[in-house]
């Protein structure tokens, strides 16, 4: 028989943090229909160099932006008190729902990548503005994924490349209209035909494709589900209130 402590524990495990200023359905689906489109005829990306988008820039201290968003989206996350570096943790991939411990199984991912937003108007942007956006974590721009999923999207528009988790398509469409929003970037007709078809699968406030209405964390159901940090909260006050009934 476990103990109380574990069980909870074990509950509020299931909850994966997201990034801040994921966005309601209808103010994504304004944002994207206010975007300027871009015509294009090619996916290359003429001049783009990563290098000019300075990023993983100090945060605090001596960690990091990378390091930052892997404590931010981690549970349980220790790290190394002089280098900042993380040397445990847990993190959920919402891309594809999977879990992992070890630090080198994830990658930090720009869910607008770089040179997209290079194609897309930050060519014309000063070094510093670059390094804004490469560096953004007020905003929905950085996601902990699982490595090689990050290395199989790479560059690619929602046209190009989805989740494999649909139930998460929602969240991801929204999130990349935020970004491209905030940071006044363009869209082509391809990119803003995806995202419409992927906010059409949205149910705000639960469902099959959940999200809430504050843009929360979402899932397919296996782990992360439906839950964001207050629904975690009152799970653990469930188990609480009823271990007895169960363990009676």
């Amino acid at each position: 028989m476990k103990s109380l402590p574990f069980l909870i524990a074990a509950t509020i495990a299931l909850v994966s943090a997201t990034p801040p200023g994921i966005p309601p359905l209808s103010t994504a689906q304004t944002a994207l229909s206010s975007l300027p489109i871009r015509k294009t005829t090619t996916t290359s990306t003429p001049g783009y160099d990563r290098a000019l988008f300075p990023h993983w820039k100090t945060h605090s201290g001596p960690c990091n932006t990378r390091e930052y968003v892997l404590v931010r989206d981690g549970t349980n996350v220790l790290t190394n008190a002089t280098t900042c570096g993380a040397t445990a943790g847990t993190w959920l991939s919402p891309y594809d729902n999977k879990t992992w411990t070890r630090v080198s199984d994830v990658d930090i991912d720009h869910m607008v990548p770089l040179s997209n937003a290079w194609a897309s108007g930050a060519d014309t942007w000063s070094t510093k503005q670059r390094e804004g956006f490469a560096n953004d974590v007020e905003g929905p721009q950085l996601w902990v994924v699982t490595d090689n999923v990050n290395q199989a999207k790479g560059d690619k528009s929602p046209d190009l490349w989805r989740p494999e988790v649909e139930g998460f398509w929602c969240v991801y469409a929204k999130s990349w209209v935020a970004v491209k929003r905030k940071w006044a970037l363009s869209v082509t007709e391809a990119e803003k035909s995806a995202l419409e078809g992927m906010m059409g699968g949205c149910r705000e406030g639960g469902g099959g494709n959940g999200t809430t209405e504050g843009g929360g964390a979402v899932g397919s159901g296996a782990g992360r589900g439906l839950m964001g940090p207050g629904w975690g909260m009152l799970v653990s006050v469930w188990f609480v209130l009823h271990l007895g009934e169960v363990l009676g």
